[in-house]
């Protein structure tokens, strides 16, 4: 995690960020969600809602008061199906009459190796995935969806998690969990993907951006930048599992334990995972392996 910044809105309130695009902040703070989910309101007329949030009867009011005189929401756009994003939209579009937009239900966009490792039940993961959700409409990689101000292109961006989606809007791209200033992404096989991960920032690296929003936390005024930093912070984790493995074979624990030696306890879960993620990316590729199956609890070694 790095180092917080002085994001600090108003809960609730609906802020402009630049003409046409307004922000507010879900009352769902926590060390994995910082101030809340940013949900935010594209349009000046036809309103497209991204990422209406948590179940919070709160939020759903918020949202809808927002909606000015001569306005009304025409899409409820979901990024992806983690429980702080997706389980606001059914009450949403039920209140408002919206559709629901998204890649797809919490399975969707799972490489063939996740899918395996999820089929085996031997990873772990799952936290916070809302299984529940179904949308409306699929969205597929490229797609362009259009209001009466306003067009959006479906970038999908796995990694995070297989369905998750970047909305390119002009120069701007809303990033929801897969870039962030204020922290790097959780990835937790099999809903998280590693080796995903980094080609959706190749995808997105390949962009020339003006700013990033993300599902958390004050838009990223240097996308290339940040982009740069994130992927080289993922090697830099993984030469560290690398060397820290010349030493023995190891869990993915005590990797974590070894690697993350400034992370708060509250976050090593967390940390863990990531450092698992690693693992099957690095099994993946030929640099590692794990002693028996691949599973949360193996052992790794590395290969001759």
């Amino acid at each position: 995690m790095l180092p917080p910044d002085n994001f600090d809105p108003e809960i609730g309130l609906a802020e402009t960020l630049e003409p046409g695009l307004r922000r507010i902040v879900a009352p769902n703070p926590s060390p994995m969600t910082y101030r809340g989910t940013n949900t935010y309101l594209l349009g000046s007329t036809d309103i497209a809602v991204i990422d209406p949030g948590p179940e919070s009867p709160a939020h759903l009011e918020a949202i809808l008061a927002a909606i000015e005189p001569g306005q009304r929401i025409s899409h409820i756009i979901v990024t992806h199906t983690h429980l702080d994003h997706s389980p606001l939209a059914r009450p949403l579009a039920a209140r408002s009459g919206a559709e629901i937009w998204a890649f797809g239900p919490a399975t969707a966009g799972r490489s063939p190796v996740m899918q395996g490792l999820a089929e085996a039940g031997l990873m772990g993961g799952g936290e916070g995935v809302d299984h529940d959700f179904s949308p409306d409409h699929t969205l597929i990689d490229g797609e362009m969806l259009e209001g009466q101000d306003w067009a959006l292109q479906a970038l999908h961006t796995p990694g995070h998690i297989g369905n998750h989606l970047c909305l390119a809007w002009g120069d701007a791209c809303l990033t929801a969990d897969h870039v962030m200033g204020w922290a790097t992404s959780l990835v937790s096989p099999p809903d998280g993907d590693l080796t995903d991960f980094m080609t959706s920032c190749e995808k997105l690296g390949a962009r020339q951006w003006r700013v990033f929003y993300p599902g958390h936390g004050a838009p990223v005024t240097d996308p290339t930048a940040r982009l740069d930093w994130l992927v080289a912070h993922r090697r830099a984790r993984e030469a560290s599992i690398l060397e820290a493995l010349t030493a023995g074979p190891a869990t993915a624990e005590e990797l974590a334990r070894l690697i993350y030696t400034e992370t708060p306890a509250a976050l090593l879960g967390a940390a863990r995972r990531n450092v698992l993620a690693h693992l099957v990316d690095l099994t993946g590729r030929g640099r590692v392996g794990p002693q028996g199956a691949l599973q949360a609890d193996a052992r790794f070694s590395l290969n001759p």
